[in-house]
């Protein structure tokens, strides 16, 4: 089973996000703020890591993960509000695979996590 952890300030996003994708088979853990992630990945990494962009934080935290052993095997999804060009380049930038944008919802989260789920 992969881990997944959600980086994001909302309890709701958490919530919802953690209910969407545990029902596609990842173990999901949450983290409220960049330092509790970071903890959390320091003690384990996740095989995948949601990072919302407006976390305090977001993009150290992301820069954090990439420099720590097997950082770089972590596939970070960098959540954005919309799709703005400039943010989305500092997420690269910082260590960012990929981007989500928020809200999402089961759609959204089957369609892009959905098969990676099934290659664990």
């Amino acid at each position: 089973m992969q881990r997944l952890m959600i980086a994001d300030g909302s309890d709701v996003v958490r919530k919802v996000g953690k209910r969407i994708l545990s029902g596609l088979g990842f173990l999901v853990l949450e983290a409220g703020s960049s330092l509790e992630a970071l903890a959390r990945c320091e003690a384990e990494l996740p095989n995948i890591l949601i990072v919302d962009a407006t976390m305090d934080g977001a993009l150290e935290l992301i820069g954090n993960v990439r420099m720590l052993p097997n950082g770089k095997a972590v596939r970070v999804y960098y959540c954005v509000v919309e799709a703005d060009l400039r943010k989305m380049m500092m997420g690269k930038r910082a260590g960012a695979d990929d981007f989500l944008l928020k809200p999402f919802d089961r759609k959204i989260l089957t369609q892009v996590f959905g098969n990676l789920s099934l290659a664990a």
